[in-house]
């Protein structure tokens, strides 16, 4: 640490170098009697260097009212979302998905947690006109391979499926060329992915949407029964980055989760996530759900279960979409299908 760049007294910087105090993190561990002792200064000196260090570490953290105020293009994206390409999804959302904060989408094992991810992918190169952010999207995935046949089948029909956007706009968009695609199968390479690979690209402004599929494959093999400690420090650590990043970059990041049994009836009480036929909850706990600003769940219904109303023409293939918790959400639903053109909501 250099203290010569420091609004400081000569006499505190020669002190803080003779006492060998090489970090701010050193001088906060220290009590001020501590500080004295070590650096044989007054009282005052010492007050002085902490309110000094402490003002460098909030700086351009704090705005005044005035200064959110004023500032248009803050205001203007925190009130902007990420549309999924759908207008009965956005509306239950309340027009998309939010760009500041971890949005989880949880559900059992063919419910449409893939395919509204691939949407929301290329959802977010549309103009901002359509719901769009004008950028890429990068998509981490740890465990099963990227789905690119898939994603060439949605690019193809998204004049189908964008009905709401011009022919010659959608033609313009060249979809594959900005989806970046990451395998990280271990915590290891997921944080050499998020810090530094992740980074470069939100830096360079070539992408604008993190979809991370799964986050619970991460931890599923690494950490057993007794290990939940160490877990919860990573799933806090992630949490952080991820969240460092998307208020950074004014980026989203969706986080595709897997489902659990909840084993009593308080546990899925709780977590609000009894799905049709079954307690499920999310997997990896509330240390995780802590780091979430909205959680969605979607499930498949059976045939019995279908509203009359709503799937009489979607027989076997209606899902259901639930807002779980959200700060600017109640918890609702609406139903959905997977066609091949991509996700669509019922009326």
């Amino acid at each position: 640490m250099d203290w010569d760049q420091f609004d400081l007294n000569p006499k505190v910087i020669a002190a803080l170098k003779k006492a060998e105090i090489k970090s701010i993190k050193e001088i906060l561990n220290l009590s001020g009697a501590d500080l004295q002792r070590l650096m044989k200064l007054s009282s005052a000196d010492i007050q002085c260097l902490l309110k000094t260090v402490s003002h460098t570490l909030r700086r351009n953290s704090m705005l005044t009212a005035l200064q959110l105020y004023q500032d248009k293009d803050h205001l203007t994206s925190q009130h902007q979302k990420l549309s999924l390409g759908c207008s009965v999804l956005d509306n239950l959302l309340k027009g998309g998905i939010p760009l500041v904060g971890i949005t989880e989408l949880a559900g059992e094992s063919s419910a449409g947690k893939t395919q509204i991810s691939l949407q929301l992918c290329l959802c977010v190169q549309y103009p901002y006109k359509y719901g769009g952010l004008e950028s890429g999207a990068v998509y981490i995935c740890t465990e099963d391979v990227f789905p690119s046949k898939r994603l060439q089948q949605l690019i193809d029909q998204q004049q189908k499926l964008r009905a709401d956007v011009p022919a010659e706009i959608i033609q313009k968009i060249k979809f594959g060329n900005s989806i970046f695609v990451e395998h990280a199968a271990d915590l290891d390479t997921f944080h050499n992915c998020i810090t530094k690979r992740i980074l470069l690209l939100l830096t360079r402004g070539m992408v604008r949407l993190v979809v991370i599929d799964s986050i619970a494959a991460l931890f599923r093999c690494e950490f057993g029964v007794s290990d939940s400690v160490m877990k919860a420090r990573y799933l806090q650590t992630f949490g952080a980055q991820l969240h460092s990043l998307s208020t950074r970059f004014r980026t989203p990041i969706m986080c595709i989760n897997q489902v659990t049994n909840a084993v009593s009836e308080s546990e899925a009480a709780q977590c609000s996530c009894s799905v049709v036929g079954s307690r499920v909850s999310p997997a990896l706990g509330i240390t995780w759900a802590n780091q979430l600003l909205m959680r969605l769940m979607v499930s498949r219904i059976s045939q019995p279960e279908q509203s009359p109303g709503a799937a009489s023409h979607h027989t076997g293939s209606v899902r259901t979409l639930r807002v779980v918790f959200a700060p600017h959400l109640p918890p609702s639903s609406c139903y959905y299908t997977v066609k091949l053109e991509g996700v669509k909501g019922i009326k």
